[in-house]
């Protein structure tokens, strides 16, 4: 079904098309194993650990206002922490960029200079293993926002900071600069959030440029093509670290999970932080739960998530921009559109 499902429409690997692929696959997995009557893990072989490892986001305008981010969720019992300044790249410049006064734009536009990021994430990586020291693991996103070779820069200046892994360096289109970060440093990479296509991480993984696939299962087509980039990704060295963030159905989370407890080459999870808020465990029965740096599955047969159809439409889509997954340019000082 999922093979007939993948070339219906003849064109195929676009994320539009395998997110309703992904729901397909889900709930095909989720089916058979509810008729196995067992959690979808034990389907796919069984627990290779007892929760699932995950990481958590701390930012803030300042240093210090991310290092007391980090201080909560260390408290809380994180082990990995991706640390931002000023979310992702450099919104709080503390100035009017040119392009807004030039009336260029929309209102809301994002505004971020390569520099200032580049030194706000150096001395933000410094404060922060000074504060908290060399055992808590660190996670960087960059968001593909500067350009690749001062990409290259960044990570290789990152080292000295042992970091878990760098996340997102380069955008999609410029992966050739990946063997330039590999021939001049050794901090681990993880890439993979944009991807849809198989051509994308394929070499990625055989040439052992990256050692975390960070694709989501809601953009390749579901648990089926998750697991075999995972068997590929494990024949190279490479780990896994799904893509999950807030923005992401609990019940995607939870299928990552049941693969996430099975797959020998298990790296990390993106978690929601502490946790689903009420309202979306209410509509979603079954959330993972975030307890102390894991997650934990809800070990019901099938994939433990459920949807509450009834009290979902009391949720109705947001109109634009909300719902519609839209987000306004980030802009150099010119009003250069930053390609993410």
């Amino acid at each position: 079904m999922w093979q007939t499902a993948y070339v219906s429409s003849y064109w195929r690997n676009g994320p539009v098309l395998n997110g309703a692929l992904c729901g397909l696959d889900e709930a095909l997995w989720d089916i058979k194993a509810k008729r196995a009557n067992m959690p979808l893990y034990e389907l796919l072989g069984g627990k290779s650990r007892f929760a699932i490892t995950t990481y958590c986001h701390a930012d803030g305008k300042t240093v210090e206002e991310t290092s007391d981010k980090v201080s909560k969720f260390v408290e809380a019992g994180w082990k990995h922490v991706r640390i931002q300044l000023g979310g992702y790249g450099s919104p709080f410049l503390g100035k009017t960029p040119d392009f807004r006064g030039a009336g260029f734009g929309l209102p809301k536009d994002e505004y971020q200079e390569n520099q200032p990021y580049v030194k706000g994430t150096l001395k933000l990586f410094e404060y922060i293993r000074k504060v908290h020291g060399d055992d808590l693991e660190l996670i960087h996103d960059m968001h593909e926002r500067i350009e690749p070779i001062e990409a290259v820069n960044l990570v290789k200046a990152l080292q000295q900071y042992r970091l878990f892994f760098a996340e997102d360096p380069l955008s999609p289109e410029q992966m050739g600069y990946f063997k330039m970060i590999r021939k001049q440093c050794s901090t681990p990479i993880a890439m993979g959030e944009l991807f849809s296509h198989p051509m994308e991480w394929t070499g990625l993984i055989s040439d052992r440029q990256i050692d975390f696939i960070r694709v989501g299962f809601n953009h390749v087509g579901g648990i089926t093509p998750g697991l075999k980039i995972a068997r590929l990704a494990e024949a190279f060295g490479v780990r896994t670290g799904w893509h999950g963030p807030g923005n992401i159905d609990p019940i995607n989370h939870a299928a990552q999970g049941h693969v996430d407890l099975t797959t020998p080459n298990f790296g990390i999870q993106e978690d929601v932080d502490l946790g689903w808020g009420n309202v979306i465990q209410e509509v979603f029965p079954g959330c993972p739960q975030m307890k102390k740096g894991y997650m934990y599955l809800n070990e019901a047969p099938g994939i433990g998530v459920d949807i509450d159809e009834k009290l979902a439409a009391k949720y109705p889509f947001q109109p634009f921009p909300a719902g519609t997954g839209f987000r306004f340019p980030i802009r150099k000082a010119d009003g250069t559109q930053i390609r993410p």
